[in-house]
């Protein structure tokens, strides 16, 4: 019987710690991750972590980005997961609340087409959780 460090997961044949810190701005940086329309978009990439086999282990941001950080087994494909995430937030979004939206966005925009990922080591998870704690957060003389 193997027995596993602290925190890893293992399925039938490996054993895995796969975790990432996404970075998602909005398309020309408006401001319309606010109230109602934030909840949403944070609910929504939630649940759709959750359904592609992701946990998310930290959300926040300001008006006009998001950060998570996600853990996620070996089977999930990135590149399909942060499309679905993009796309189903902002779908949902749109259609949940489309006199905030439309304030922005007169054309099905949402998301910028970009994003970041990075990977998130043992030894730096507690610093990239924080940091995400800590987004949107006045410091004396700038935001985070």
């Amino acid at each position: 019987m193997a027995i596993l460090i602290e925190g890893m997961h293992n399925n039938t044949h490996s054993v895995y710690l796969l975790q990432y810190h996404i970075v998602l701005v909005t398309k020309f940086r408006n401001p319309v991750l606010r109230g109602k329309v934030k909840e949403s978009v944070y609910r929504t990439l939630k649940e759709t972590l959750e359904m592609m086999n992701a946990h998310l282990l930290e959300i926040n941001g300001g008006a006009d980005h998001v950060h998570l950080l996600i853990e996620t087994t070996p089977d999930v494909n990135l590149f399909t997961l942060m499309k679905t995430i993009k796309t189903r937030s902002a779908r949902f979004a749109r259609r949940d609340y489309p006199e905030e939206v439309a304030k922005y966005y007169w054309k099905k925009f949402f998301w910028s087409n970009g994003y970041f990922i990075s990977t998130v080591s043992e030894n730096t998870l507690a610093n990239v959780q924080k940091y995400i704690q800590n987004q949107g957060m006045k410091t004396k003389n700038r935001m985070v």
